[in-house]
Formats: structure tokens, sequence, C-alpha cells
């Protein structure tokens, strides 16, 4: 009797394929989750029978076999902290050899969902994720979780259970940057942030607002300015400040490369910084270093968050007990300041 090739088994992969649906929403109607309707439910489930879909412990420990690559998926590489954080994970797995993975998700929710699904048909042994700017919907990550994949998150994370989350505390460092721009003799002072769906966003637009009223100043929605935080949009936030009547005293931004377009833009239209407008970032970029004033800005080592982020996940899947990979690491930032808030030091 002639030998036959073994036909390979049909992943949830295939059926979804089959059907135009996700992988996840695949793997939740296969186990009747109630998040998924039933008509989708009955669709997924004939689909899987007619492909003859079978599910045992095999294919599961197959899956899991390790394949000594990490999956990591951050919203754009242009970033000097992104870039920073990929270098110390890189580091890191380097020297337990294990190899990473970098997909970008162009700041869209779509592009985070394929990555996702391609990380996972390379069958990586955890997963990386900083998220997209506009992130709302989370089931891309179900099958994740499902498959017992480790996946931790960094800096933009996501409340899910089963996952791991390395941040710094953004309500604390935009607090301390509101505080000493009010210590200088600042009032008025305009937030430039990105969407507070974001915890990073969030985290610091409270901060700014605590900050605030804890030295009795009011609050107001007039003065917070949300946008992608890109050179453009500091151009733009820079020509609203020139427009305003009265004219704010000082700007927190989000990130240096926005304040800096911001400031720039400013002193183009004579504004005299910090004399007139202080000015104060996020991120402590190297362009932050490199105009005049420099900018005063909230440090924290992205190499070392790598680090971190890498560490902890390889240890959880060498089985160390004492990590924990359902918890939350809080990481270090500091203020740096300089010449951009520095007004005390101005002559009136």
């Amino acid at each position: 009797m002639a030998n036959q090739s073994k036909k390979p088994d049909v992943t949830i992969y295939d059926i979804a394929e089959a059907l135009e649906v996700s992988p996840s929403t695949v793997s939740r109607s296969l186990k009747e989750h109630p998040s998924i309707s039933k008509k989708t439910i009955r669709k997924v489930r004939n689909q899987a029978e007619k492909m003859g879909y079978r599910s045992n412990i095999f294919a599961q420990n197959l899956r899991r076999q390790k394949t000594n690559i990490i999956g990591v998926i951050v919203p754009r590489l242009n970033s000097h902290f992104m870039s920073s954080a990929i270098s110390g994970m890189e580091r890191v797995a380097n020297k337990n050899h294990y190899k990473i993975i970098i997909s970008q998700s162009h700041e869209t929710a779509s592009d985070e969902a394929g990555s996702v699904e391609m990380m996972l048909e390379q069958r990586v042994d955890g997963l990386i994720v900083s998220l997209a700017y506009n992130t709302e919907d989370m089931t891309h990550f179900d099958t994740v979780i499902e498959q017992g994949t480790p996946l931790i998150f960094f800096d933009r994370v996501a409340e899910l259970t089963n996952s791991t989350n390395v941040v710094i505390d953004n309500y604390q460092a935009a607090y301390d940057s509101v505080s000493h721009l009010i210590d200088q003799g600042c009032s008025r002072i305009v937030h430039i942030t990105g969407n507070t769906s974001r915890n990073v966003y969030s985290g610091r637009l409270n901060g700014y607002r605590q900050a605030l009223l804890d030295h009795e100043l009011s609050f107001s929605e007039d003065l917070v300015f949300i946008n992608d935080l890109q050179e453009r949009d500091g151009q733009e936030a820079a020509e609203k400040i020139l427009q305003m009547d009265p004219r704010p005293d000082a700007v927190f931004v989000s990130n240096d490369v926005c304040a800096v377009s911001c400031m720039t833009h400013l002193q183009e239209n004579g504004i005299r910084v910090p004399r007139d407008i202080a000015i104060a970032g996020f991120n402590n970029d190297p362009i932050s270093r490199f105009v005049k004033p420099k900018i005063t800005t909230v440090d924290y080592d992205g190499q070392r968050v790598g680090e971190v982020v890498a560490q902890n996940l390889i240890n959880h899947l060498e089985g160390d007990d004492h990590i924990s990979i359902t918890n939350t690491i809080v990481l270090n930032s500091e203020l740096i300041i300089r010449a951009s808030s520095q007004r005390s030091k101005q002559t009136k």
C-alpha cells in the first residue's frame, strides 16, 4: 500500500480565514463564550466540523513547545523611547538565548490586531505589547490569553487578567512637573496631551489637574489640548496659544517632540521662553537637549524599561515561581529641570 502524506491539522486560523473572522472569535465561539452570539457560535462550529477541526491535548502541547522567540508589538519605531526600550529587550533576550520579532502597529488598532495574529502564527513563547493610540477593543488579545501565551504590556498598558504591566507613575511625574511650573510663578498652564483612553495620558492629565487644585488654581478644560503629539500638533497648539486672551504663562506637554515644536513656533512669533511662557516636556528625548533653551522634561530610561519587561517575561518562561505574571511593575522617573522652565532666574 502506497504511503500517503499526513494531512495537516486544521487550526482556528484556517477556520477564521474561511469565515473571514478573527481567530479570537473562532476560539471564543468554540468555547461558547457569552460575548459571542448563538448565530456566530453555530456558524463557527459548523465550519469547524466541515473542515475536520480537532481540538485535543496533543495540539495544545504542540502549540506550547518552546521556540525561544519573543514577539514585540510597538506603536512605532521612530521614537527615542521605543527604540531604547527595544534595545533593552534585545540585550536581555540575547543574553538568555532568545530572539525577538518586532512589529509596528502604526498607531492603529487594526494593524495591532493583525500583528497579534502574526505573532501567534510564528508560535512566539511570549508577547510584549505597547498599545496603539486608538486601541479600544482588547478582544484581539483573547486568543493570546486563552492559549496560555504570557503577555506583558509596557508604557501604554491594558487592564487585562493574566497579564503584567510595566509602567512609570505618570500621575506623579506630571504632578511634579506642573508643581515645578507653579513654583516658578506660573498660574495659567496649558496641557498638551494625547488620547486619554491610554493610561499614560490619562495619568498625566490627572496629575496636571491635581497639581493645580493642590496649589489653589482652577482647572479648565479650555487649557487642555488633545492631539497626536506629533511635530505638526505642536505647531497647531502654538497657534492656538498665540490667539488666547489672556495668554498662558506655561505649557506642559506629554512628549518632547511636540514640546520642542510648540516652543520653536512660539519663539518664531516673538514669545520669550521661559520669560513669557515656560515650557516642560516629557520623555527626555535627545531633542530636548539640542534646542535653546533646553527643555525641562521627565526622564525614564527606555532601555531600563525594556530590560525589566524582557527579564520578567523570560523569568516566567523559564519557570521562576518567584516571578508573577499578573501584576504591575512601577519604575522610577525623574524630573530634569532645564532652562525652558526656570522663570525665577530670568530678569524681570
